[in-house]
């Protein structure tokens, strides 16, 4: 068995509140004052069909921000001789690497633990951030395969920000357009790809999570905004009672991609317009309008703060899978595998099987 002990840090004596039960509508309103919850998340897979050497590439929690969201270590076992965590030198972002030789059985499972509150920026005061560094800056403004910042993106950019004389007022307006111009498609496979290009071009601005987050992350680094996209998964269900907000226990399928946007003095802002727009398709009774009361209030808030009912994996674009055969993935929120015959298709359980639980373990007072 190959392990790493789960790490004993502040994070396990940080999360002495607990949210209380509620039924119903609440205010949608994450605030970090709701406090501290700890988390354990279990990830099993199994290559259905192994063809000679087979590999996995496994997302573990990377992002680690002391106000929000703290790693508290992984622990692994499995079929595998060879199990170990890399970690992409660029973004930062971690994942455990398995590898199996021919013939052998090819099954694999890591817990990972996590504490994390909820995300709340005062965008009306103003900030303290330290700047941006200029290598994040560069990282964080640059283009990619599937997010160009050139052509019919800056134009579009352009068009979107004219007249906005701030920063935040850039962002305010991408943020805004984005919610009334595109549209949750139920019918896009996973979360999306995010080819932003593709999209523009179209005029089809569907899509889900790694659509919709991703067209936010090109416009505003085409309008000259350091932006990310933040790829992660729900582990809970949302505390003020929104179905569609939320997942707990089998999460298999509640991978979910957020953005942040760079803004002097506040640091990263959490933006989400794919949840206002998975609110309007998919909340009780479906189909709502953008000026339903629960479209409304999490329009207002999922600009500038988050719910952390979810773990943030990593923040990777272009993503090469070390040990692979070339493979660079667009980014890392499912698990990946590779055999003789290829790379697989995360979303085919016929030939690679995976099964992703969560639990709160948030001591009770």
């Amino acid at each position: 068995m190959q392990r790493r002990e789960f790490l004993l840090t502040s994070a396990a004596l940080a999360v002495g509140a607990v949210w209380p039960a509620r039924h119903g509508m609440a205010a949608f309103n994450p605030s970090p004052d709701n406090g501290w919850r700890s988390f354990e998340v279990t990830l099993r897979v199994e290559v259905v069909k192994p063809e000679g050497a087979t590999r996995v590439w496994l997302p573990l929690p990377s992002v680690q921000e002391q106000d929000w969201i703290r790693p508290m270590g992984n622990l692994w076992q499995g079929t595998a001789a060879n199990a170990r965590l890399v970690r992409n030198p660029d973004y930062g972002a971690e994942m455990l690497y398995a590898e199996w030789e021919a013939g052998e059985q090819a099954v694999i499972e890591v817990t990972s633990r996590i504490a994390a509150r909820d995300r709340a920026v005062d965008l009306s005061q103003a900030g303290r951030a330290a700047p941006l560094s200029r290598a994040s800056h560069r990282l964080y403004t640059r283009a990619t395969k599937l997010l160009p910042t050139d052509g019919l993106v800056k134009k579009s950019a352009l068009e979107i920000t004219r007249g906005a004389k701030t920063d935040q007022d850039k962002a305010r307006a991408i943020y805004g357009w984005i919610v009334d111009n595109t549209f949750r498609n139920p019918k896009t496979r996973g979360c999306g790809l995010g080819d932003i290009r593709y999209m523009l071009e179209s005029g089809d601005l569907s899509g889900k999570c790694a659509d919709l987050n991703a067209l936010y992350v090109g416009l505003a680094r085409a309008a000259g905004l350091p932006a990310r996209d933040v790829y992660g998964i729900r582990i809970a269900d949302s505390r003020f009672g929104y179905k569609s907000l939320g997942k707990s226990g089998d999460i298999s399928r509640a991978q979910h991609c957020r953005a942040e946007v760079w803004l002097a003095g506040h640091g990263w802002v959490p933006v989400d317009p794919a949840d206002v727009r998975k609110v309007v398709l998919e909340e009780p009774p479906g189909g709502l309008a953008l000026t339903d009361e629960k479209v409304v209030a999490v329009r207002k808030r999922l600009f500038g703060s988050w719910e952390m009912n979810w773990l943030a994996y990593n923040t990777a674009h272009d993503l090469p899978l070390p040990g692979s055969r070339n493979v660079t993935v667009p980014f890392l929120m499912y698990p990946q595998g590779e055999t003789a015959a290829g790379l697989l298709d995360s979303l085919d359980p016929a030939t690679f099987s995976y099964r992703i639980t969560s639990r709160e373990i948030t001591p009770q007072s």
